[in-house]
Parts: C-alpha cells; structure tokens; sequence
C-alpha cells in the first residue's frame, strides 16, 4: 500500500509520478515547472533548427537578427578552430596592468567595453521613489554559493572549493598558462575569495532587501574608498557626479581597502584574470565550453553539459529572449485564455480585498490602505504589447564573429544600464520573457507579471475543472499577489516606495505571525540538508497567504472539489531533484522544498483536515493552536 494522504500528502500524490520519473543528464531536476520548460525548449529548438536552416523564417527584422547570432553560436567549426583565441588579447590587457592605480585608470574604458572591473556599481529604481533610478553600490561576488559556506566545519564548503579549483587546473592550460602561472593565480584568487567573504553579506541578510536601504552622500561614500578614483569613474559614466547611493553591502565598503589598494593589487589581477578566463567560455570552443561549465555542474550535480543544438540555442536566446517569447505567445497563447486568466486576476484581488476586511487582527485603518495597496496592483498577463524600443538596435553586423557580435550586444546593454540614472523607470517593461514558466512581483512597481508559458497544464487548461485550475493557476496569482504583504513586501506602498503605512501594533502582529511560518519551516530535512526559516518566509508568507485566497476563490463556485484543489497544488509542486542541487538551495534559495511548500502550507487549513479526514496521530496533523493564517 502507498503513502496515505494523512501522512505525507505530497507523497502520496507523486510517489508513482516520482517513482517512474526521470532526471535528463543535462538537467538537475525535473517536475511540473521544469515539464513545462523541457516541453517549450523542445518547440524552440526545433522552430529555430528550422529557421537556421531557411525555412518558415520569420519576418521581423529582430527575429531575423537572432537567426544571424544563433548561426554564429551554432557554427561549431569555426568555434573550435579558434579555441581561446577571442580572449586571449583581453587576458594580455590585465597583465599588462602595473598597478592597482594604472588599473584604476582603465576602469572606465573597461566598464564601457563590459570588461571585468571589479566595480560592483549599478543603476536600480530608488527605494523611497520607485519612480526614478538611482545609483546603488554592491558587492563582490565569492566562488561559493553563500558566505555560510566558508564558516569550519562546514559539511560541503571545503570540498567545492577544491572542486572548484580542480576545474580551474584543467581549465586555465587552454588559454596558455603554465601549471606554475596557475598555481599562484588560484592561490591569490582563493586568498581574494576568502577577504571577500569574510564582509558580503549572506543569502539570510540580503532576503530581508527592506533593511538594505543605506543611502549614503556621496562624498561620505567616496571617502571609503580612497584609492577607487570614484568621482571620475562615475562622472565618466552618468556625465555628473551623483548627488547619493545607495549601500546594500555596508561592510564590503568600510572595508574597500582590503579589495582596492596597492596591497590587494596582486590578489585582485589574478582574481579578474581568472574572471576573464571563466567569464566567456560558452563563446568558444566546445571542449573549453565544457570544461568552464564543470564548477556550476559539481554544485547542482548535473552530470552532463547540454549538447551543442542547446548551447548554441541559449547562448543566442540570451539577448532576444523577449522578442522570442513574443513569438511563442502569439503562437500559442489564445484571446480565450488570455481573457480567462485575466478574469482569475480579477476574481483573485477580489477575494483578496474581502479577506483584508476580515482579517481582525489588523486596525481598520491598516486594513483600508492594504486595500488601496491592492487596487493599485498592475496585473500583466501573457505578453507585453510591444518589444522594449532598444530591441532594434541588436543588429549582427555582417562579417561579425560571433564574439564581436556579443561584445557589441554587452556594450549596448552597459551604455542603455548607465543612461537609466535619474529617468523615470519605465513601467511597462517586463523582467521575464513570455516563454519562461514562472511568474514575478515587483514590489517597486506594484505589478504582478504572468508569462504566457505558465498559463497551461498543470497550472491551467480550460479543459480542467475549476477547483484544479484555482489550486493551481489561481494559488500561484494569489501567490504573487501576496507578495505585495509578505514581509518584504509590506514595506512598500501602493506606488512601489519604501513607506511605512501600518501602525505599530498592527505590524508587531504581523511579525508574530510570520515568527510562527518561519518556525513551522526552519530545521526541517530536505536531502539531508536544513530548511532556513528565516532565508525563506517572505516565500512562505506568499504561498500561506495565495493559498487562502485561491481556496476562498474556488469555493465561490458551483462545482468547488475540496480534494480536486488540494490535489492540483500537490501536483504543480512534484519535482525530483539531485541532491546535490537540493542542498545548494537549501543554502541560497528564498523558496523553501516543493514537499514543505506543499505538506506545511496545507497543514494549516481546516479544510485540508475534513477533506481528507486527518487524525491526531497522522503525520499531516498539526495542532490547532499551532496553526496560522495571515491573510
């Protein structure tokens, strides 16, 4: 007999789907999102294989620029030929440096090329006006995925740094490094990696991004880093000084002189040699292709590179991405589902807005501007209307190769990037192209983003019943919704600003709620390793959250099924996973497992309990008193 549904519910209803799944070599899960993505990929390799070969080629002039740059891309022959050949002059530039200030001259001129610069500067919308762009200042990046990892003793840190340079060793030879060149960069990098890691923050500490706000002068910024020639670099860049940033990453900057100085000059060449090196391997050769993909393989356990038809597809995917799913839409989304799903979005904040007058917890006054948060919500659904203007200016200039047609595309991409700063952000621009099964909430904008290819089975068909289609679809755009009240989210207003409209007690309320999904959630086994409660509630929040909703949508219905929309949320969470990949979230990743975003949000809810008669002693059982509800 199987596993009973009063048990483990997310078991019981995928363990003969599991059972028989299979991982693909080159993939490190598979399931109901990652279903949906491998049967789109199949459609657009072989739509584009068709188009590479000249037939149904499309007629759009960006369209026709992507079949250029995937010829580049797929063109394996001239690839292999030139081996490492694109980057090595780039590599002479760094070691032609002869210091750090001779390299602090060239930041600018290496910036406007999308070279390497060690600048982690950028342009972002501002917290307290999410209208305009300002200037933020990051951090360095570390060769692990968190900085939990370098801590002693930890189960898996020292092993993939030696992994990690293991697949330096046998990567660094192809560009002409002798083993000793090669043993005093990674030493120097690893020494690099380590100062960096002792002062970035962790996953944990950037998930709250509410308490990343740290605006700072700009004099008072620039007097942190004294040998950065700040006031040029950026002046170059936005044509002014700024008046302002912002500083996420405070102690990487009260500690600047450990990265930028004469002293560390020696530490960060190498640093940015090995960056260069690692930074464009899936524009040369296959083997070098390969052999630089290796490290991401070791942390996700994927046992196989993709092949070179998927390689060469997503290399040149990448810059065309929206204009791609546009064509995917048009072809596969219909007027029908479009406006259904558009119904659901407005059914969804409907309910929403009910369960807020209900929810007696709050003062009235919270509860009013929670509502006038909600009604300012901007749902976009399938598509968007047009491509962004500056999609027709990837043109691939004939006789290009394919590294010169990528380094024009990145020099556009850093020009458009820097030009951003103090305009006005523009609303109607998507972050996800249609072709991608997810979906997004972006708190500065105040919108929820559906792409066309989540809009299906399992999530969503008209040919499911209504209660299925609500316990998928409709938990995942209450899901998103809820977003806009999970503990990130709460701190931004109906217009996307940083602005506090709760009142104290109401918002000591709303953290003693979500202290109890960070406790239902934290220590629990996934593959060995353990759930942070904390690195994932604003997840949680969302899911509990949606998860109401879409339940109180569905049972608007004449034909509710209880157990039908239990059983759709079970099923759009199955995944099989490799292990190692499922430890690696555990460290990084704001989503807690599909089997606790199934069998812990579930196990709050009456419902779930008459539906499928659980009992004190079944292992779904969760005491009354320990159950939660937000909204």
């Amino acid at each position: 007999m199987g596993t009973r549904r009063q048990d483990d519910f997310y078991e019981a209803i995928n363990e003969e789907w599991i059972a028989q799944a299979v991982i693909p070599n080159d993939k490190s899960r598979t399931g109901g999102f990652i279903d949906l993505a491998d049967e789109i990929e199949e459609l657009m390799l072989a739509t584009t294989d068709k188009w590479l070969a000249g037939d149904d080629v499309p007629d759009d002039q960006v369209l026709q620029n992507f079949i250029k740059y995937h010829r580049l891309a797929a063109d394996w022959q001239t690839r292999n030929q030139l081996g490492t050949d694109p980057v090595r002059p780039i590599i002479e530039r760094y070691q032609q440096f002869k210091s750090f200030a001779d390299f602090a001259q060239n930041i600018v001129a290496l910036e406007k090329e999308g070279l390497s610069n060690a600048l982690p500067l950028g342009i972002a919308p501002d917290f307290k006006d999410a209208q305009t762009y300002v200037l933020w200042a990051d951090a360095l990046g570390t060769i692990l995925p968190d900085t939990t990892y370098y801590e002693p003793g930890h189960p898996q840190g020292a092993d993939l740094l030696k992994q990690w340079r293991e697949s330096q060793e046998q990567l660094l030879p192809k560009f002409g490094f002798s083993s000793d060149e090669i043993k005093d960069l990674l030493d120097k990098a690893i020494a690099f990696d380590a100062r960096v890691a002792k002062v970035v923050l962790s996953q944990e500490e950037s998930s709250e991004y509410v308490k990343l706000y740290k605006p700072y002068k700009w004099e008072d910024f620039t007097a942190l880093a004294p040998a950065l020639p700040l006031d040029d670099i950026v002046t170059a860049m936005i044509g002014e000084k700024p008046d302002m940033v912002v500083v996420p990453e405070e102690r990487f900057w009260h500690a600047a002189d450990q990265f930028f100085s004469e002293e560390a000059w020696p530490f960060l060449q190498a640093t940015l040699i090995v960056g260069i090196a690692n930074g464009y391997t899936g524009y040369l050769s296959d083997e070098v292709r390969i052999l630089g993909g290796a490290y991401s393989r070791a942390l996700s356990g994927t046992p196989e590179a993709k092949n070179r038809q998927k390689s060469a597809y997503y290399l040149a995917e990448g810059p065309f991405n929206q204009a791609l799913g546009l064509w995917y839409a048009h072809k596969k989304f219909s007027a029908a589902a479009k406006a259904d799903v558009e119904d659901k979005v407005a059914t969804m904040i409907d309910v929403y807005k009910e369960r807020l007058q209900q929810a007696t917890w709050l003062q009235q006054a919270t509860r009013d501007q929670a509502v006038v948060k909600l009604n300012a919500i901007k749902p976009h659904i399938g598509y968007p209307e047009k491509l962004p203007d500056y999609y027709q200016d990837k043109i691939v200039d004939d006789g290009a190769t394919l590294f010169e047609a990528m380094q024009k595309f990145t020099q556009q991409s850093v020009a458009r990037t820097w030009a951003k700063w103090h305009q006005p952000v523009d609303r109607d621009e998507w972050h996800m192209p249609a072709h991608m099964v997810n979906a997004y909430y972006d708190p500065q904008q105040n919108q929820i983003v559906f792409p066309a290819a989540i809009l299906q089975a399992p999530f969503y068909s008209l040919e499911q019943s209504a209660s299925a289609n609500y316990g998928g679809i409709g938990a995942v755009i209450a899901h998103e919704i809820s977003h806009a009240f999970d503990t990130n989210g709460a701190s931004f207003d109906e217009h996307g600003s940083l602005n506090n409209w709760w009142t104290d007690e109401d918002f000591a309320a709303f953290k003693e709620r979500t202290q109890k999904i960070i406790d239902q959630f934290d220590g629990l086994d996934s593959y060995g390793a353990k759930v942070n409660g904390k690195l994932t509630v604003s997840e949680n929040v969302a899911d509990l959250g949606g998860f109401a909703a879409a339940l109180a949508a569905a049972k608007r219905e004449a034909d509710f099924s209880a157990k039908e929309f239990f059983e759709s949320w079970a099923t759009i969470w199955r995944m099989k996973a490799r292990p190692e990949l499922m430890k690696f979230f555990a460290a990084v990743d704001v989503h807690a497992p599909n089997k606790a975003r199934t069998n812990v949000i579930v196990s709050n809810f009456d419902d779930f309990y008459e539906t499928f008669d659980v009992k004190p002693d079944d292992g779904m059982y969760r005491e009354p008193i320990d159950r939660t509800m937000i909204w």
